[in-house]
């Protein structure tokens, strides 16, 4: 199995979700035990950040991250947010744990030969902005934050001369994006269950009058449940076509975006890690043709 693939023209898609991610971080960890990596690779939010850890090479610093350290006080806090709006900690998210408690390996990271692109959102337009090598450079770190910047629980992350949110409010699985960038087949990771769809929001006045500094970002929010429920349409009409290979999980466990219990994120974990074992052949079958 090692070794085996050599891909052209295929892309890694990886939606968000928050702590639903975990099962994302799972699928990846069997693709770096397996050696397994995609020319092209492109997240948004807990996409992005599961997908650095997997480009660098980290085996089982995606576990670490999000697992065992989701109950230290600084991962998410209640009484943070209260404070000062940020419900993730996400100073401690990305400066204290990748450059102390669970080193990033930079090095290997700008080594790496994938094209990897990071989801953000233009707070003054509301268009998607999607990040490249060329803009990050050697600040990862901040491009993968502006991706995890959700309102109201996340300040706006200034970068490159924007003001910047998470990548999933404007394009939350970026299907059309990877296949615009020529990639013909593209294996997509999900984190929900199938046939699921977002439900239109309550309350769209207060949530615009609370935006009301990024207006665009307001309309962004109130008609992101359309633009999501159709991704996934389109996303669904692919894979009867045998344009896409999908992963979503069977079951969530229960684990919402702000979940803080290990032991169910540790299942979800496993079992994104045992879909990929279980569904590698089949994998590598559909690669091939």
């Amino acid at each position: 199995m090692k070794g085996s693939f050599v891909l052209k023209n295929t892309g890694l898609v990886l939606e968000g979700g928050g702590m639903r991610g975990v099962y994302t971080a799972g699928i990846l960890e069997y693709f770096l035990e397996q050696d397994l990596f995609f020319p092209y690779i492109i997240g948004v939010s807990a996409g992005a950040c599961n997908a650095a850890s997997y480009i660098s090479r980290q085996k089982g610093r995606n576990r670490k991250v999000n697992i065992d350290y989701v109950n230290h006080p600084e991962y998410i806090s209640y009484k943070k947010f209260l404070k000062e709006r940020q419900l993730f900690g996400m100073d401690f998210i990305f400066n204290e744990l990748p450059t102390k408690l669970v080193p990033f390996d930079f090095e290997t990271f700008n080594q790496a030969a994938e094209h990897f692109v990071v989801g953000t959102t233009d707070c003054v337009t509301g268009e998607p902005v999607y990040l490249t090598r060329e803009d990050y450079r050697e600040d990862i770190l901040m491009a993968i934050r502006a991706s995890s910047s959700l309102p109201f629980v996340a300040p706006v992350v200034e970068f490159r001369n924007r003001k910047l949110l998470d990548g999933g409010l404007s394009d939350p699985i970026p299907i059309k994006k990877a296949q615009a960038e020529n990639n013909t087949k593209n294996v997509i990771v999900l984190t929900q269950e199938k046939g699921y769809r977002k439900s239109k929001p309550k309350m769209e006045w207060l949530l615009k009058r609370s935006l009301r500094d990024y207006p665009q970002i307001g309309h962004v929010m109130s008609s992101r449940y359309r633009i999501y429920n159709e991704t996934l349409d389109y996303i669904e009409e692919q894979e009867e076509k045998g344009n896409v290979f999908v992963f979503r999980p069977e079951s969530i466990h229960a684990v919402g975006r702000v979940e803080r219990n290990p032991i169910k994120l540790a299942a979800l974990y496993e079992e994104g890690y045992n879909q990929a074992e279980q569904q590698i052949e089949e994998l590598q079958n559909w690669l091939n043709t």
